[in-house]
């Protein structure tokens, strides 16, 4: 019977052959459910393709590359395909009804559906640009891989929000800036001549999930890259990208005009500036006719702006959107600003941004943080969403887990982005959620030349969550998930519906090992990898965990109430009310808000520093708990990548506990009160911990 057992399980994991991550979600492996197959076989035979444009070219390429190694179909052209790929214009065939339909896709949506021409069934995938075609291409691909019906479609899939980015922060020698998944992708020593395979599987991983966008340069930017031999290596990357849909976008520096164009000053309002910046776009666009445009990073962690000048941030995007206007081009203007003059960092953005609410020029929006501080495991929604209504608004996330574990941790950020999402600003009353005030989205690249992308297996998962709520924000966290995973291993639900599990925890794990309840900003200086809530020796005191938590004999948490820096008052009326009264804050906002006694009641019922040591250890062990979880899915993963899943774990398990150790010994200075019984107990003292040093590189 165990030699049986043991054929048997080799049978169903199809040998599990050797897989390094490269394909992401777009492996296009055989699909087992010969049921399926059969079905889907009896639809697909052969391809009608109106057209011949090279995105047209590379959908064509997708589906057959795709259909051949998911079904095993050799997808031959005809003039009856029973896969019809075309723009209404194109097609004769096709009702008014559908005609209607098509008129809501806009130039990036889509139609899948089944449709009788001649008595027969054909399977139509229509748009009204090559780009919604290609986009109907992948989704296509995507109901094959996580094997739903196919037989009768009607799928009319219209993009949300019309721009959807990544931001890189690479620089022009290649190392990335918060990059924990190797090198840049941009060669640029080799550009233009020669193009890496990869760029051009870059460009089609961003197009199968609707990004339509990609900025190459670090928001801490290096004039370098405006320069006519950089601009060259630009083009060549725009050229291969332009295919797939997605336009190009770089960063400016503000100082270019003195650092490559021998002005003696940046003023935006100096004419001589000015011209200076509309013959820079002019020589951009007649390289790349379709550039996107400038993001700006100005007077914020010691880079140059209008500040500088005097003037206003609207003062600084506007000359450069006056540049860019001709051309269609637009400005994405970073609000991630802060300095030494508030009295409190979460304020800053709001301050500075919200009185210049309309003085924006039309092609202007401003990139907003999720959160008022950085990219933090939990953080509420940032002020100014929902408090500029005359400007248009981009969201930005991190996928680069820069405070969340960086490549070690498995944390699966959909959560985090839907939390932030779905929150109700109250801007125009009740159900005014945060996803109703953009008009972008913008993913800070978790992307390196690993093998696998993104250096830990499930980080992929960010990078394809992006992607898909920006396409669509009503999408749940859950069906992404299961999506993602669906593609990138196997559909079979003995391994989806645990792994899904872990996944879905996995973001409220994190926060809990590391800043639950509302603490934030404790990681280690610089790297900020570890914890460090202890840290006070930088110069600025916003720089030092200390100046967050506040933590004292009386209590710990950052008061933003009435009574202490006011940062609710950011807030519509409605959401001053959910945090302010202590008792009624939720807890896990409740020390972001409130500086609270350590014999505070939480609405668990235990005092807050119960609360701290239960979620801190409560999160270790579930950690742990995932370790064995994953090990139990052995049979259905590759050798290579479960070995890679489960040594990430083993180190995300032990720096679980580190976390827990040096924190709780750290507040229980200040408690003075005992962990409670049954709690595992520190390995080491907290000296120990304090004298760890810590040197990365990357």
């Amino acid at each position: 019977m165990k030699r049986i057992a043991f054929i048997l399980a080799i049978f169903i994991t199809g040998f599990c052959k050797a897989e390094t991550g490269y394909e992401l979600w777009l492996r296009y492996q055989p699909i087992a459910n010969a049921q399926y197959v059969n079905a889907c076989k009896q639809l697909i035979r052969s391809l009608e393709i109106k057209g011949t444009s090279p995105t047209l070219r590379a959908a064509r390429s997708e589906l057959e590359r795709g259909l051949n190694g998911m079904l095993r179909i050799n997808l031959p052209l005809s003039h009856s395909g029973s896969i019809l790929l075309g723009k209404p214009e194109n097609i004769p065939a096709i009702t008014p009804a559908i005609k209607e339909q098509l008129s809501k896709a806009g130039t990036e949506g889509f139609l899948i559906k089944t449709i009788t021409i001649g008595g027969k069934n054909r399977i139509l995938i229509a748009g009204n640009t090559d780009q919604a075609l290609l986009y109907g291409v992948f989704h296509f691909l995507r109901l094959i891989q996580t094997e739903q019906p196919v037989r009768q479609l009607d799928i009319l899939s219209v993009p949300r929000s019309p721009l959807r980015l990544l931001n890189h922060w690479d620089n022009p020698d290649r190392t990335i800036e918060r990059g924990y998944a190797g090198f840049s992708l941009w060669q640029w020593n080799n550009l233009p001549a020669y193009i890496d395979q990869r760029v051009i599987d870059y460009a089609r991983a961003n197009a199968s999930i609707g990004i339509n966008g990609t900025v190459l340069t670090n928001v801490n930017a290096n004039a370098l890259i405006l320069t006519p031999e950089f601009l060259q290596k630009v083009k060549a990357l725009a050229d291969v990208f332009r295919v797939y849909g997605i336009k190009t976008f770089l960063t400016a520096r503000f100082s270019a005009p003195i650092e490559i164009g021998g002005l003696k000053t940046a003023d935006p309002l100096d004419p001589a500036v000015r011209e200076w910046w509309k013959k820079k776009a002019d020589s951009i666009y007649q390289l790349i006719p379709d550039f996107g445009g400038f993001l700006v990073k100005a007077n914020s962690e010691g880079q140059p702006g209008p500040q500088d000048y005097e003037r206003t941030h609207a003062d600084g995007a506007n000359m450069l959107a006056e540049a860019l206007a001709p051309h269609k081009g637009i400005v994405m203007w970073r609000a991630f600003v802060y300095s030494h003059t508030s009295d409190d960092r979460f304020k800053q953005a709001y301050e500075e941004f919200k009185p210049l609410d309309g003085k924006f020029s039309s092609n202007v929006l401003v990139q907003v943080k999720n959160g008022p501080i950085d990219f933090q495991p939990r953080e509420p929604f940032s002020p100014l969403f929902g408090a500029m209504p005359a400007t248009p608004l981009m969201m930005e996330f991190q996928l680069t887990q820069e405070y969340l574990g960086q490549s070690t941790h498995l944390v699966y950020q959909a959560t985090l982005y839907k939390e932030t999402l779905d929150a109700d600003t109250y801007t125009n009353g009740k159900g005014s959620p945060v996803s109703s005030t953009l008009s972008g989205f913008a993913g800070v690249a978790n992307i390196g030349n690993d093998l696998n992308w993104c250096g830990h297996p499930f980080a992929q998962s960010n990078w394809y969550a992006l992607g898909r709520l920006s396409w669509d924000y009503t999408l749940s966290s859950e069906t992404i998930a299961t999506e993602w995973i669906k593609q990138t291993f196997t559909p079979q639900p003995a391994f989806v519906q645990p792994v899904l599990k872990m996944m879905m925890r996995s973001r409220e794990l994190l926060v809990n090992y590391m800043t639950p309840l509302g603490l934030t900003h404790m990681m280690y200086n610089d790297h900020h990898y570890g914890p460090m809530p202890w840290g006070n020796t930088l110069n600025r005191p916003d720089w030092n965990p200390v100046y967050y938590h506040k933590a004292d004999k009386a209590g710990i948490g950052f008061n933003r109430t009435g009574s202490g820096s006011n940062a609710l008052r950011q807030y519509a009326a409605p959401v001053q009310q959910q945090f302010e009264n202590i008792d009624n804050c939720p807890d896990d906002y409740l020390l972001w808000f409130h500086h609270a006694s350590w014999d505070h009641k939480m609405q668990s019922g235990r005092t807050l520093w119960d609360e701290l040591c239960y979620r801190y250890h409560t999160a270790t062990d579930s950690v742990r708990a995932m370790q064995q979880q994953w090990k139990s899915l052995q049979r259905f993963v590759d050798a290579e990548r479960f070995s890679h899943v489960q040594q990430m774990l083993a180190i995300q398990a032990s720096e679980a506990a580190w976390w827990r150790d040096a924190c709780l010994l750290y507040f229980q200075t200040f408690s003075g009160k005992p962990f409670p019984a049954g709690y595992e107990q520190p390995k080491h003292d907290l000296e120990y911990y304090k004298d760890l040093r810590i040197h990365l590189t990357y």
